[in-house]
């Protein structure tokens, strides 16, 4: 017995193989001393030198020794015929080599029907094997299963299949016949399915190649015709080359160039991937990385800009201002992040462009209305199809400038959705501490955004994160004031409508009353868009009547169209708003105050009436939760310090009052008509008129304090715009003085108060006349104001 490694030997095969090891050797001189015969099992472990028995397979095959030769290295080539296959039963060691008594098995089968379907399927299969396979020879492969017996033909078809070891193995121990050959089939269905795959792959393979081998053959003759007609030898490459060296890039995006460059070198011209790689390249040249716009630092020229632009918008003009003077005494300064919030149409997208125009610099624009993608901000990485740069980097690319003005258009209308939240990744590029290594998904290289001058605009601020509002100064931008709008529309809009609907100075004229009409009565906004619109309607109205006169000899001359307040309504129908009527005499229970709407200051007539009753308060008027609890607060007021206005302690137990404010269809709210509301509740109650020359606005409190509000520059226009001439202002507000218009201040008295006694002096048609405190009640105290200060 020998075992053998790597190899099983079937019967009726002849097997070559060389023998080396000395326990081999032994074996093989000794049955060549013999009958020639001898017993060949595999050896489990390749790897091991001297197997044991355990480590043979129990089941082999007896074989004759055909040819032995002995080679110089003192190995021995042998050629062997496979006879019969045999089961080990014993073994022993002799003189250093096995020796096996070994058991064969004779199967004797019988012909049939299912064996001879089974030997021509097996046939079949194996012919269709050897025409898929490129290992064998179809005749001689023929030729050798040519054969009558089943078990001669499954193992020639066993030893000629591309199995691994254990697989020949397996079908060596299977000694019947029939069982054999039906494995075999088995395994020939698997062996030509793989054959298939294979086959399927390497054609695939084949196309492949020889269509990039055709590609490649016609770029080179395109190459060698452009050399023919005198075009140059500089290839495309080398342009990309000399572009990345002087583009300025930072070391780790030129790092990252070169590399894609070479990447790029190495690919097939048409491939995919080479187009990937050229889009990459070519936006990363097509970012401005040094180049920079020339700063104008002239501070008289970009006020005499702003100033032409804009009417009004001091605060603003003055911030820029201010930019532009640390310019000048800074080399290196960071660049600005400012932020407008203001209502619509108060010019908060124009004074950006006059920005750039003041400075010199470019002007981008990227609105942000409606955005929900973060990779809106940041782009797509380079793995997805279409992949581009964020809108930031396109803007960047957009302006070729390295310090342009960046307008981020209605940063407060961005949303989130499961794309993710772009207000978070706008943190980054609005943080003058992290923006000048910005990274893009798609360009996957720092950026420098430090030099960029961001301008956000938003017409609220509650909507806009506060980790994001933190990196902005935000400077808020007020509606226009009516005196403002008739400037505006005087400078600006009058001209540009006229122009854009052809008429000339001569044939259209605004007057003032004209103008300020289509300011109160048809454009009731805090902007000036619906009056440009407005103005608009007029120069159309009159533009047709021109052109209806006629043309030629049939023309006449149409006398100058001057449009006054009195033109109005046949020109644009009905007005559209109103004012709210104010009461021209002193009534009782009737009182003006001033509110503060987005479109400027109105006036807000309350009106306080008394019914028999149980003491309710009905509060009417669409008003908002906060104004409700202002008429309590003011109710409370009232009844805690009833004797000093001359009313019983319990008066309140058999009337019900009643507080109306009127236009009962537009939604009032805010703490600021608290005073007004006290004032109309005393009048009604006392019986004493309240002046109606005199507009109030200010907060009450349960201890009478008057606090600060807000709008008091609207709100005085709105009352100076009525004709109201006096008006009772919190004392707190004195520091908003220098916001109001000088005009108003020159015209208008203001009476500023601490107390809900002060206002009632002066509101109030005559004093108050007190009752004698009942003893004893220490509700009805009175506290004077220094002591409510000090609560």
């Amino acid at each position: 017995m020998m075992p053998i490694r790597d190899v099983v030997i079937f019967p009726y095969m002849m097997t070559p193989f060389v023998v080396g090891r000395e326990s081999s050797v032994r074996a093989l001189e000794e049955a060549m001393a013999g009958d020639k015969k001898i017993f060949l099992a595999t050896q489990h472990d390749a790897s091991i030198d001297e197997p044991k028995p355990n480590e043979i397979y129990s089941v082999g095959t007896i074989v004759n020794i055909v040819q032995s030769l002995k080679l110089p290295d003192g190995n021995i080539k042998v050629l062997v015929e496979g006879v019969e296959r045999g089961k080990v039963v014993t073994v022993a060691d002799e003189e250093g080599f096995f020796r096996a008594t070994v058991r064969t098995s004779a199967y004797k089968v019988e012909a049939g029907q299912q064996l001879d379907a089974l030997v021509s399927r097996v046939t079949g299969l194996f012919e269709q094997y050897v025409k898929l396979s490129q290992n064998l020879n179809y005749e001689t492969m023929i030729a050798a299963i040519r054969v009558d017996e089943p078990g001669k033909l499954a193992d020639t078809v066993g030893a000629n299949l591309q199995l691994t070891i254990e697989e020949k193995q397996e079908l060596l121990e299977i000694f019947d016949p029939i069982d054999r050959l039906t494995r075999v089939a088995e395994m020939l269905d698997i062996e030509i399915e793989k054959l298939n795959v294979d086959r399927t792959i390497q054609g695939r393979v084949k196309r492949q190649m020889e269509k990039a081998q055709k590609e490649y053959y016609l770029n080179e003759k395109i190459k060698a015709i452009q050399k023919e007609l005198g075009r140059g030898e500089k290839s495309e490459i080398d342009e990309l080359k000399k572009r990345i060296e002087v583009s300025g890039m930072t070391p780790d995006a030129m790092e990252k160039a070169v590399a894609e460059l070479k990447r790029l070198e190495n690919m097939p011209p048409m491939s995919a991937e080479s187009t990937v790689s050229r889009n990459y390249l070519d936006w990363l040249l097509a970012v401005p990385w040094k180049k920079k716009s020339k700063e104008i630092r002239d501070l008289k020229f970009a006020e005499k800009v702003l100033e032409g632009d804009h009417y009004g918008l001091e605060k603003i003009k003055e911030r820029i201002l201010e930019f532009l003077a640390v310019r000048r005494l800074v080399k290196n300064p960071k660049g600005s992040i400012l932020c407008f919030v203001g209502p619509p149409g108060v010019g908060k997208t124009s004074l950006g462009m006059s920005i750039a125009k003041a400075t010199g610099r470019k002007f981008v624009r990227m609105s942000l209305g409606g955005v929900r993608d973060e990779a809106e901000i940041r782009g797509h990485r380079r793995t997805y199809i279409g992949a581009l740069p964020g809108q930031v980097v396109q803007m960047m690319k957009k302006a070729a400038t390295r310090n342009p003005v960046f307008m981020l258009d209605e940063v407060d209308k961005m949303s989130m959705d499961f794309r993710g939240d772009p207000s978070a990744a706008l943190l980054e590029v609005l943080d003058p501490e992290q923006n000048f290594m910005f990274v893009d998904h798609y360009l996957d290289v720092e950026y420098d955004l430090s030099q960029v001058f961001f301008i956000a605009t938003a017409n609220v601020l509650h909507t806009i994160p506060p980790a994001l509002q933190d990196r902005m100064e935000v400077i808020r931008l007020s509606g226009y004031t009516e005196l403002e709008k008739m400037e505006i529309a005087k400078r600006f809009l009058v001209r540009k409508q006229t122009e854009a609907t052809g008429l000339s100075k001569d044939q259209i004229e605004f007057a003032d009353s004209g103008i300020a009409g289509l300011i109160q009565y048809y454009s009731r906004e805090a902007g000036v868009r619906n009056l440009e619109r407005e103005i608009g309607n007029v120069c159309r109205k009159v533009a047709r009547q021109v052109v209806n006169n006629g043309s030629g000899k049939e023309k006449k001359q149409l006398p100058k169209a001057v449009i006054n307040g009195e033109k109005l309504p046949d020109l644009l129908g009905p007005w559209r708003f109103r004012d709210l009527e104010v009461e021209k005499k002193n009534e009782v229970g009737s009182a003006v105050g001033l509110a503060w709407t987005e479109v400027g200051g109105q006036l807000l007539t309350v009106e306080c009436t008394l019914m028999e009753g149980k003491g309710k308060l009905t509060i009417t008027g669409k008003l908002g939760e906060v104004m409700q609890e202002s008429a309590q607060a003011a109710m409370s007021y009232i009844r805690s310090r009833a004797h000093l206005f001359g009313l019983p302690r319990d008066f309140y137990r058999n009337l019900d009052v009643h507080i109306h404010v009127p236009e009962g269809a537009i939604p009032k709210d805010g703490p600021s008509a608290g005073i007004t509301l006290a004032t109309t509740i005393c009048s009604a109650l006392t019986r004493i008129p309240v002046r109606a020359d005199v507009a109030m606005t200010g907060e009450i409190t349960l201890r009478g304090r008057v606090l600060p509000i807000g709008g008091l520059k609207e709100k005085l226009m709105a009352a100076h715009r009525h004709g109201i001439l006096e008006a009772i202002v919190p004392k707190e507000n004195e520091k908003d003085l220098p916001d109001i218009p000088d005009a108003i201040k020159q015209t208008m008295k203001l009476n500023f108060v601490e107390s809900m006694d002060e206002v009632l002096k002066i509101a109030l048609e005559r004093e108050l006349v007190a009752l004698p405190m009942p003893p004893g009640n220490p509700a009805m105290e009175t506290h004077p104001v220094e002591e409510t200060r000090a609560h």
